[in-house]
């Protein structure tokens, strides 16, 4: 308990810093914004588990040391931007594909429906790939543990501070997912649902050529 309030500083700079940067809109966020309003508030909660557990991705790798080889090689990284890229553009290309429902009883039957189709495994694959490939967080987690957290501190604390970050993670996005599928939020939006996922479908696209122009810098 003495070591770990030794650390107690770098810790709050970390907490800080991870939360600054999870509230920052991203891909993370158009896909939350998408479930939530668009599918169901089960659907926004899987996907909000999935982005938490992509963080263990890039956690586990920078404590391993593999983070930084990865943003120093250019052949590795540019693979990681080209498939991140490509699988927004994906999910960004199914989402423009959105049809308008003809009244709020279709919509109530497309989201049932929806329920039905989207299972919790595909919602939490949705919300794990998009974080797990996102190469800016790859970039992200490597200046973390690299620059703000010291390479002295104890590696059991410093997995101490990365599941801090998985827990965070999926707990932020989770209330944002149960926030936005409340009946008086989606009822409000209900009626321009298909414009929702197509801007989504937009945002989506715009991130991906974004992260396809990232550089190691």
């Amino acid at each position: 308990m003495t070591e770990l309030l030794q650390y107690w500083p770098e810790f709050l700079t970390v907490v800080v810093v991870h939360f600054l940067a999870v509230a920052s809109p991203g891909p993370d966020f158009a896909v939350i914004l998408r479930q939530s309003l668009c599918a169901s508030s089960r659907s926004g909660v899987w996907t909000a588990i999935g982005i938490g557990s992509g963080i263990l991705v890039h956690v586990t790798y920078s404590l391993l040391g593999l983070g930084l080889l990865i943003a120093q090689s250019t052949t590795a990284f540019t693979v990681l931007k080209i498939l991140g890229a490509a699988y927004l553009l994906w999910v960004g290309w199914q989402c423009l594909k959105a049809k308008p429902a003809a009244s709020a009883a279709d919509v109530n039957a497309e989201l049932e429906e929806g329920e039905s189709a989207a299972t919790a495994w595909k919602a939490w694959r949705l919300g794990f790939l998009t974080n797990a490939l996102n190469a800016k967080a790859t970039l992200f987690f490597v200046s973390l543990f690299s620059v703000v957290i010291s390479p002295s501190t104890p590696l059991w604390i410093q997995g101490f501070y990365g599941l801090w970050m998985t827990v965070m993670t999926g707990l932020w996005f989770t209330g944002l997912a149960l926030f936005l599928s409340r009946e008086k939020v989606r009822a409000f939006f209900r009626k321009i649902s298909h414009w929702i996922e197509r801007v989504t479908g937009v945002a989506l696209i715009a991130l991906a050529g974004k992260l396809a122009t990232a550089s190691q810098s």
